[in-house]
């Protein structure tokens, strides 16, 4: 069996083992989830754990999220195709990915340069060409692309940024993990009811590296 077959029939184990096993049924997600080859994402070294239940380091003292938390984090945005999403959090480029395989169009923001470059090169090379990825703090958004149907962060904040809950579209999502800088969090999906009110629900709980920036961590 070539590499190419081995780690597409990893992928589609993967999926059927940790995204669908999990009540992941979205039929959009669970196609992303199939198609986007996540060892593309990972270090070279570690390509062999790419299909693992688990994140992963790629540097800078970050991760690559498990792979069921980035199908319940896209499935919780409720995509249904061409929607303009923001993605706060880059790393190493592979959420991104899975939802730029749904949207029409994902701006993701990474705080660390070097990771935001790569992430950058990773997707280009794949061919995804509906994703922008630049520097900065992504407490912040992306206001001049804003409004979002849908914005994912993938670090955890002290609070829900207000930033980005005045760039979300009206009927949009914005999936965070709120609660401590060290310990785990609560995700939580605010959705957009109008100009002046959000609807919070809580998605349970999960861990991830802080969100550093304005309106986050210090």
């Amino acid at each position: 069996m070539s590499e190419q077959a081995e780690y597409s029939r990893l992928r589609n184990w993967m999926v059927d083992q940790q995204i669908m096993g999990r009540d992941i049924l979205s039929p959009l997600v669970i196609e992303a989830m199939r198609r986007v080859p996540r060892e593309r994402f990972v270090p070279p070294d570690l390509r062999d754990c790419a299909y693992d239940d688990g994140p992963l380091p790629i540097g800078e003292g970050q991760t690559i999220s498990q792979p069921y938390i980035v199908a319940l984090m896209a499935d919780a945005l409720d995509l249904k195709g061409g929607e303009t999403v923001l993605d706060i959090g880059t790393g190493s480029g592979y959420a991104a990915a899975v939802m730029a395989s749904i949207a029409g169009r994902v701006y993701s923001i990474e705080r660390i340069e070097s990771l935001a470059e790569k992430a950058a090169r990773v997707l280009a090379a794949e061919g995804y060409d509906n994703v922008d990825v630049r520097c900065g703090d992504g407490t912040m958004g992306w206001p001049e692309k804003a409004p979002f149907d849908g914005i994912c962060v993938a670090a955890g904040a002290p609070a829900v940024p207000d930033a980005l809950k005045q760039q979300l579209a009206i009927g949009g999502h914005l999936v965070v993990p709120v609660g401590s800088e060290h310990t785990s969090q609560s995700l939580r999906r605010v959705t957009r009811v109008s100009e002046t009110e959000f609807r919070t629900e809580d998605l349970g709980g999960v861990r991830f590296v802080p969100l550093k920036g304005e309106q986050g961590w210090s």
